[in-house]
């Protein structure tokens, strides 16, 4: 008897998931599915299910799944140049770095692949600065539960609690300080200290935003001691928050910014930028085989130029206020609570150890949310997000609340 193709497809997808179970090493615990592809704010798995999109690939696709200016940037640059070495220049590198430097106010930018990579550059030149200038100043203070990545230093410099021990020990120079604490902040700086560092959101540590009086207070500090303060937008730059950048929130200037995520749409991509005043390294201190490659650099400049064309930045702050408006009023018959957030990076808490469960519910449902804790729902769409994909995420999400309190 033949199969059906439905039939067919499961067989394939199985053997699939039997392959990856012997073949890929754990890191993670994933769904058993397959995502195959994917356009605008939907994703299919290899059995032809759609997915409502409020992931993004963890805010890395601003324009979406395979956006046509991402698309055609690779297909062209890739039949002219991919690879020329980081010894060399090449156009899309000149074009990208003065595209990026014109938008953010800032002088230089470095370019690597991943935003640990761009933090990594950010504290080397950090410390570059406190041995020329700090007479060897090398701590850096950063904010208990923000997330700057996964290499061993930026474990180190992440404050999360629960990787004191993983993987030590760990790498010195460090001191994590409560978010919004400005006396324990000012309490930690000492004669070592050269440079302070934090997120203006936390994204991995539950979507917690500093308080302005807190960042006005910390750039006071780095302007009184002479060294820089260390801004990371991996997550929430690039329009995220409904600027192009988190610190325009603000009306303050970091002296350092890191990007990633949102910068290549999709494509392995970050960058660091800084004033000229910190262009300061020398040959030999920096660099990365990657750093800087065409293929890269031309995905980066249309991803980018479209983010500032389209003023995507604007519809991230309107349909987040749309988005917020429909969690109040869901929190008026379901256990929602704690909405916050800037644009489209929003969060909200529900019953402890409800999250796991309503994320598996709404991915049965054809929706993909993410749980930071199992209280806490992190949303992030696409900045091309519209209110009837909103709407459309609120009736899944409203309908697995009701089954699992239902059923608990």
């Amino acid at each position: 008897m033949l199969q059906t193709t439905e039939t067919t497809e499961t067989t394939q997808t199985n053997g699939l998931l039997a392959e990856a179970d012997k073949s890929i090493l754990f890191t993670t615990k994933r769904p058993h599915i397959i995502m195959e592809r994917g356009e605008g704010m939907y994703m299919w798995d290899t059995e032809g299910k759609r997915y409502l999109d409020f992931i993004a690939g963890w805010a890395v696709n601003a324009l979406g799944h395979s956006p046509a200016v991402l698309r055609d940037a690779l297909a062209k640059q890739s039949a002219t140049l991919v690879h020329a070495s980081p010894a060399f220049y090449n156009k899309p590198m000149i074009q990208f770095a003065e595209l990026l430097t014109n938008i953010s106010g800032m002088d230089k930018a470095f370019f690597a692949s991943s935003g640990a990579e761009a933090n990594e550059s950010a504290i080397k030149l950090a410390r570059k600065h406190g041995a020329i200038r700090m007479n060897g100043a090398y701590e850096i203070i950063t904010v208990t539960n923000g997330f700057h990545g996964r290499t061993l230093a930026m474990m180190s410099a992440t404050g999360k609690p629960e990787w004191e021990t993983l993987f030590a020990p760990k790498v010195d120079g460090f001191k994590h300080v409560p978010i919004n604490d400005l006396d324990a902040c000012f309490a930690a700086v000492n004669n070592h200290t050269c440079a302070i560092m934090l997120e203006l959101i936390q994204g991995e540590g539950g979507v917690n935003a500093v308080d302005e009086a807190y960042l006005y207070g910390l750039r006071k500090i780095c302007d009184m001691y002479g060294m820089p303060l260390i801004i990371d937008e991996i997550q929430t730059g690039l329009g995220r928050t409904g600027k192009l950048f988190a610190y325009e929130h603000y009306d303050i200037k970091p002296d350092i910014l890191t990007l990633g995520k949102a910068i290549g749409g999709g494509f392995p991509l970050s960058a660091m930028l800084t004033t000229d005043k910190y262009d300061i390294f020398e040959q030999g201190n920096q660099g990365g085989t990657y750093t800087g490659s065409p293929l890269a650099m031309a995905a980066g400049h249309a991803v980018v130029q479209e983010i500032v064309a389209s003023n995507l930045a604007r519809n991230a702050e309107l349909q987040g206020r749309y988005l917020k408006s429909k969690l109040q009023q869901l929190s008026s018959e379901l256990p929602v609570s704690g909405i916050r957030g800037k644009g489209l990076l929003i969060a909200f808490d529900v019953p402890q150890g409800l999250g796991p469960k309503l994320v598996d519910e709404c991915q049965d449902n054809g929706l993909l949310i993410n749980a930071l804790k199992s209280s806490v729902i992190r949303l992030m769409p696409a900045l091309i997000v519209t209110r009837e994909d909103i709407d459309g995420m609120i009736a899944i999400l409203h309908r697995a609340f009701n089954k699992l309190l239902t059923s608990a």
